[in-house]
C-alpha cells in the first residue's frame, strides 16, 4: 500500500518538525508500507496543488494530523476539500489533538473516512491491515469512521505501555535541513535545532488543558540520549527543544536525566517545559550543567484563587521562588500567562503584567492571550454546562475565530472591557520588550564606535 502523509502549511517561515506524523510514518515504514511525505509547509503549496498531486499520483491512503485551533480547523477543511476533489481520492484518515475529542463532528465536516483517536502508532497499523484487506473497521480499536450515512465510534485503545518500544521518528522521510533552522531562545545563528519527546502525558489536571490520557510515561534516559546522538551525528543538531508537555515531571526524574546527559558528554544546548514547584536551586544548577538554557513555564495566572480555580497545582509563592531560582541558575524562564479564567478581573491581569515586567530577562517577547476552552478540556464542558457554548460546532464555527480574541467569556466583564484589558496589558509588554531591544542596540553601537570593536558583525535580528 502507498500512503501519503500531508504536512500542512501554517504560513510560518520555518515550521516545527511534525513529530506526531513522523512517529506514525516510522511504524508504517517498519511494517512494510510505502510512505511518501507531502511537504506543503516547506514549499507553501496552495491547497489546489494537493488535488493535482493526487490526480497525478496513485495512493491507497492519505493522512493528516492537526492540533486544535481556529487556524488548524479551517486549514483542515480546505485540505479536506482538496483531497475530496481529487479524481483518485484515496482512503482519507485524520488524527491529532484536533479531531480526537470530537471525532463525529470532524468526520461530518471533512468527509474523511476515519479518525484515529489519540495515540496512533498501534492503531494505524491495525487500521491499514483492515483497509488493505477490505475488512470491517468495527474491530479496530481507537478509531471513528463513516459507514454510509452513519458514524461509528469504536472502543478506545489502551496506551502504549513501553514508549521505548516505539521507533524513532522517520527523520529520513522529512526535509530536516529545513526544520533544523527553527529558532529558540539563546540559539546562535550557527545552531541547528530539532525537537525531541522525552515522554508522553502529564501528571497534572489543569482545567483548560485537553488530555485524553491520564498520567505520564517517560522514555528511558538511554533512549533519549541515543536519539540525541543520532540527530547530532546525522544532521548536525546542536540544540534540542524538548517538546513534551512536561520534561520536569518530578525532581528525581529531572536529576536522573541531567546526570546521564552530563555522563554522556552530549555537549548540546536544550530547552524544555517545566513545573515551578520542581524548580529547586539544586535541580536547576544541574540542568544548567547538563546544557539547559531555557525552561518554558506554564504560570497561567498570578492570583492564588484563579490558580486554584483552574486546578493548576501552584501558588504565587511557588511561582516567584521558582522563577528567581531559575534566573539565579543562569537559565532563562519562559512566562506563559493567560487571561479570562474563572475569577479573573482587571486586578488579576495587572498582577500578571507586573510580574512579567519584573522578571523579564529579554529572552522572548511575551504577550498575554485569552484562555480558550478547547474541546475535550474540563473548561469546555464547564462552558457547555453553563450554556456559554452549545457544542463543538458552535466552538469552531462561531466562537473560536482567533487565538488572540475571546472565545468564551468566563469573567464578569463585558467583551469590550475584556479586550481593552488585553490591549493595555500587551501594550505595556510590547513597550518593555522593544525598549530593551533598543537599549541593547544602543549599547552595541556605543561599544562599536567608542572602542572600535572589530568583532562586531552587524545589526542583526536573528
Amino acid at each position: 500500500m502507498r500512503i501519503l502523509l500531508v504536512v500542512y502549511d501554517n504560513e510560518s517561515y520555518v515550521h516545527w518538525f511534525p513529530q506526531g506524523l513522523a512517529y506514525v510514518a516510522s511504524v508504517l515504514q517498519k511494517n512494510g508500507y510505502e510512505i511518501e511525505v507531502y511537504s506543503q509547509d516547506m514549499n507553501h503549496y496552495p491547497d489546489e496543488h494537493l488535488t493535482e498531486y493526487l490526480n497525478k499520483n496513485k495512493f491507497d491512503v492519505v493522512g493528516i494530523s492537526v492540533i486544535a485551533g481556529y487556524y488548524q480547523y479551517r486549514k483542515l477543511l480546505k485540505i479536506s476539500d482538496a483531497i475530496n476533489k481529487s479524481k483518485q481520492r484515496p482512503f482519507y484518515i485524520i488524527g491529532g489533538h484536533g479531531p480526537s475529542p470530537e471525532p463525529a463532528f470532524f468526520l461530518r465536516k471533512t468527509q474523511a473516512d476515519a479518525v484515529v483517536i489519540g495515540e496512533g502508532e498501534e492503531t494505524i497499523i491495525e487500521l491499514m491491515k483492515a483497509v488493505g484487506n477490505n475488512k470491517a473497521l468495527t474491530s479496530v480499536k481507537g478509531i471513528a469512521f463513516r459507514e454510509e450515512d452513519k458514524i461509528i465510534i469504536n472502543e478506545r485503545r489502551n496506551l502504549v505501555k513501553d514508549v521505548d518500544s516505539i521507533p524513532f521518528p522517520a527523520y529520513e522521510l522529512f526535509p530536516i535541513e529545513y526544520y533544523r533552522l527553527l529558532r529558540m531562545p539563546h540559539a546562535v545563528n550557527s545552531d541547528f535545532i530539532m525537537p525531541v519527546l522525552s515522554g508522553r502525558g502529564c501528571t497534572f489536571e489543569c482545567s483548560f488543558c485537553y488530555r485524553m490520557d491520564e498520567g505520564f510515561r517517560p522514555r528511558s534516559n538511554g533512549s533519549i540520549i541515543e536519539e540525541i546522538k543520532f540527530l547530532k551525528w546525522n544532521y548536525g543538531i546542536t540544540y534540542i527543544a524538548f517538546s513534551d508537555e512536561l520534561l520536569m515531571s518530578s525532581i528525581s526524574r529531572t536529576i536522573s536525566l541531567c546526570e546521564d546527559f552530563v555522563k554522556a558528554e552530549l555537549n548540546i544546548k536544550w530547552d524544555c517545559n517545566g513545573r515551578l514547584n520542581y524548580a529547586k536551586p539544586e535541580v536547576l544548577k544541574l540542568m544548567r550543567k547538563a546544557g539547559c538554557v531555557f525552561i518554558n513555564y506554564g504560570i497561567e495566572a498570578m492570583d492564588d484563587q484563579v490558580l486554584k480555580n483552574m486546578k493548576k497545582g501552584l501558588t504565587t509563592e511557588q511561582i516567584i521562588n521558582g522563577i528567581e531560582a531559575t534566573l539565579n541558575a543562569g537559565i532563562s524562564p519562559g512566562f506563559n500567562i493567560i487571561f479570562g479564567n474563572i475569577g479573573d478581573n482587571k486586578e488579576t491581569i495587572k498582577k500578571g503584567v507586573d510580574f512579567l515586567l519584573k522578571y523579564d530577562d529579554g529572552a522572548q517577547m511575551r504577550t498575554i492571550r485569552p484562555v480558550t476552552p478547547y474541546p475535550g478540556s474540563p473548561l469546555y464542558y464547564y462552558a457547555i454546562g453553563k450554556r456559554l457554548l452549545r457544542d463543538c460546532a458552535d466552538f469552531y464555527e462561531n466562537k473560536h475565530t482567533n487565538s488572540d480574541l475571546l472565545a468564551i467569556n468566563f469573567t464578569d466583564m463585558d467583551d469590550d472591557e475584556f479586550h481593552q484589558c488585553l490591549f493595555e496589558a500587551n501594550k505595556k509588554l510590547f513597550t518593555n520588550y522593544f525598549n530593551k531591544k533598543l537599549l541593547n542596540y544602543l549599547e552595541q553601537s556605543k561599544k562599536l564606535y567608542s572602542e572600535r570593536n572589530t568583532s562586531f558583525r552587524g545589526f542583526r535580528q536573528t
